[in-house]
């Protein structure tokens, strides 16, 4: 049958070992051992490393928190730029682009205005609508127009759109002289771009 462990037993049995000199002084040697392996061990593999590796450690970790710090302000930069250039494009599209509801009334004012200061006659216009690849809010119209005058008439009008306060490039330019007259048949195709709005 097995023993029952008691600490009473356990003592008694350090007590009758330690009666004799040579048990007692083996027993105390040993616990000495042991601490002075633990505090060799502490000495040497102190937990949380030694000065030099905590040194080492916060050095890296300040320059790593220096180039987080450093990364932050280019990103931080660039959202700068990046809002700049935005808004420097939406003034650019306020400024040169047509409003889509009034594209037509507005090109048909600027090219009335255009041929009346070069002194050129205007004749009929066609509008066509092309949509611009990639966007859903711009579109541009294809602006077929005929004119009839002179040839400084007709530089004077290419200088009237060329200075317009829109968008307006000139594709194509054609001028055939009619006969029996010193003028010309002008017929200019033009683009224009307009933005959607809301």
């Amino acid at each position: 049958m097995p023993r029952s462990f008691s600490p009473a037993g356990l003592a008694a049995a350090v007590k009758a070992q330690t009666r004799d000199r040579r048990h007692a002084v083996r027993l105390v040697l040993g616990i000495l051992l042991a601490a002075n392996l633990i505090a060799a061990w502490f000495a040497f593999r102190t937990p949380g490393g030694s000065l030099q590796d905590l040194e080492s450690e916060l050095i890296a970790k300040r320059k790593e928190v220096l180039a987080r710090q450093q990364s932050l302000e280019r990103v931080r930069k660039l959202a700068a730029l990046s809002g700049s250039a935005r808004q420097a494009g939406d003034n650019f599209l306020d400024s040169y682009f047509l409003p889509r509801r009034h594209a037509y009334s507005i090109l048909e004012v600027d090219l009335a205005n255009a041929a009346k200061a070069a002194n050129i006659r205007a004749k009929e216009r066609t509008y066509g609508f092309e949509p611009i690849e990639g966007s859903d809010t711009l579109g541009m119209l294809n602006i077929n127009a005929n004119f009839e005058g002179t040839y400084a008439d007709l530089i004077s009008l290419v200088n009237s759109i060329d200075r317009s306060k829109r968008l307006l490039i000139i594709e194509q330019l054609q001028a055939q002289p009619q006969q029996g007259a010193n003028t010309l048949a002008i017929s200019v195709k033009l683009n224009a771009f307009f933005r959607i709005d809301g």
